[in-house]
């Protein structure tokens, strides 16, 4: 994938936004704040098949089809982890199937998220992140 893709651009300007942080304490609230700004979650889709499983905390996660892209929506019950939504959104939400697919998260090695989160955080977010891949998969045939 070229670098000039906006998956790749959307990457890159979250990377240039973790850069303003000094520290992870900064970083944290900043993933936190992100969580805040999600969109309302409907209840009636927080059902068993929406949800992730290897989440120390409750995540659902639900996505439709808008044309040729794939629009995701996400909650969870810990800020931290809604702020890890935030993240992922920002780079997987409303694509194309085939661009999700093809996009490596190498934004989590780059902003230190691999080293920083906690194993049962890090189980977590491998977790949305396969759903993500999948619903890309299975889209894309």
């Amino acid at each position: 994938m070229s670098s000039d893709t906006p998956v790749e651009q959307a990457q890159q300007e979250l990377l240039e936004e973790f850069e303003m942080f000094d520290n992870w304490m900064d970083r944290y609230q900043y993933i936190i704040d992100m969580g805040k700004q999600l969109p309302a979650f409907p209840e009636e889709w927080k059902v068993p098949e929406h949800k992730i499983q290897g989440c120390q905390s409750n995540v659902w996660m639900h996505h439709r089809r808008d044309g040729e892209y794939v629009h995701f929506d996400a909650v969870s019950d810990a800020a931290i982890v809604s702020g890890l939504i935030a993240v992922l959104m920002r780079i997987y939400n409303d694509r194309r199937p085939a661009d999700i697919r093809d996009t490596s998260p190498h934004f989590l090695g780059d902003l230190g998220l691999d080293k920083h989160l906690s194993p049962t955080r890090s189980n977590g977010l491998n977790a949305m992140l396969e759903r993500i891949y999948r619903v890309a998969e299975h889209e894309a045939a």
